[in-house]
């Protein structure tokens, strides 16, 4: 066997994919979707206004009405009362400081309201106040902004699912200074795509990629999904919503989505590269490490294939077609990468050519030789 035809054993390929699952381990957390709360749903909220308008506050809502948050950049406190009208909230120059007297401090830290109110609480009694902020913002599970209860649909919704709908027109007061201000919007809720639809489409890019690499007579398919993948993956991150303000900037979010698009851009890249020159096992090999990171930035989204409207800063279309190349192509890429790296192995020249019988002088000389 030559040098240069030596094939790479059992111990070198355990290294590589020791390092490969390094790597993927680190880019897990940071793929993760930005809030950790769902990337999907058919409800959706949005702030009519504020009036007055108050220049340096801003309130929006996050989660598809599930959280409101509220900025406060101004020299004047801004207080929210709880739903008894008691003292719920200060927020301003000194940070957030919150009523431990008020049932909305316990009632506003779970999405239903299901954490334990202590005996103590009381809306009569004098303010409690505990600070909860050193910053000027802060972000609640307010009840008025969104559907309280689990697993029904509104009673309009409910009539009607075929249809969108308005759930409920909300208003949440708050003072800043000594000016009475309020809060207005709307929750609705919008049919999902049907089903019929939309899951062909995902089967049949499964099963194109998984066709890619068990049946195509040559690597390049599956490098073209390499590439797809890649642009889907890249632009998942590029469309990363704006996260709470008390999370992190919106810029740090994008960053931190980039780092696991940009690996996925390097493996594919390797992976065509190898395609171009024929390289059918590397090619695999490409497609199994790139199909895995897109099943680790997708599946943390895959609620916006199934749902009416996804957190995300570009289009809603987009999004769930990147979410989908992210999944389908990527298992499929996983998949259809082994089946690449068997059939073009199977397939690779050993490297070793077997010399021709010829006699040697001993045996001429009619002497057996020794082989």
């Amino acid at each position: 066997m030559s040098p240069g035809s030596v094939r790479p054993g059992p111990g070198r390929v355990l290294v590589v994919l020791l390092g490969v699952l390094a790597v993927l381990a680190l880019a897990a957390p940071a793929s993760a979707h930005v809030g950790g709360g769902a990337a999907g749903s058919d409800f959706s909220a949005a702030v009519r206004s504020v009036s007055p308008q108050l220049p340096g506050v801003t309130v929006r809502v996050l989660q598809f009405g599930d959280e409101l948050e509220v900025v406060n950049e101004t020299d004047t406190e801004l207080t929210v009362p709880g739903y008894s009208g008691e003292p719920y909230l200060r927020i301003g120059p000194d940070g957030v400081w919150r009523n431990a007297a008020s049932p909305a401090t316990y009632l506003n830290l779970d999405r239903y309201g299901r954490a334990p109110m202590p005996d103590d609480v009381d809306i009569t009694a004098a303010p409690r106040w505990e600070q909860v902020s050193t910053q000027s913002q802060y972000v609640w599970h307010d009840h008025r902004t969104h559907w309280m209860t689990q697993d029904q649909l509104p009673p309009v919704v409910a009539a009607d699912p075929s249809r969108p709908h308005t759930v409920i027109e909300w208003t949440v007061p708050m003072v800043h200074g000594g000016t009475d201000v309020v809060v207005e919007g709307v929750l609705t809720w919008t049919p999902p795509p049907p089903g019929w639809l939309v899951w062909p489409g995902h089967l049949l890019l499964l099963a194109a990629t998984v066709a890619a690499g068990w049946l195509a007579r040559g690597p390049r398919p599956l490098a073209a999904v390499l590439a797809l993948g890649a642009l889907a993956s890249m632009y998942h991150a590029l469309a990363t919503p704006e996260p709470p303000s008390s999370v992190s900037s919106h810029v740090g979010a994008v960053v931190s989505a980039l780092l696991p698009a940009l690996l996925v851009l390097l493996v594919a890249a390797i992976g065509v590269r190898a395609a171009g020159r024929g390289r059918g096992v590397l090619t695999g090999l490409m497609a199994v490490v790139a199909g895995w990171l897109l099943l680790v930035q997708g599946l943390p989204d895959v609620d916006v294939l199934w749902t009416a409207n996804a957190l995300t800063a570009g289009p809603q279309p987009l999004a769930r077609v990147a979410v989908a190349v992210l999944v389908a192509g990527g298992l499929g890429l996983v998949l259809g990468g082994v089946g690449a790296v068997r059939r073009f192995r199977d397939d690779a020249p050993t490297g070793r050519a077997l010399a021709p019988d010829v006699p040697t002088p001993d045996a001429q000389a009619g002497e057996p030789a020794l082989r």
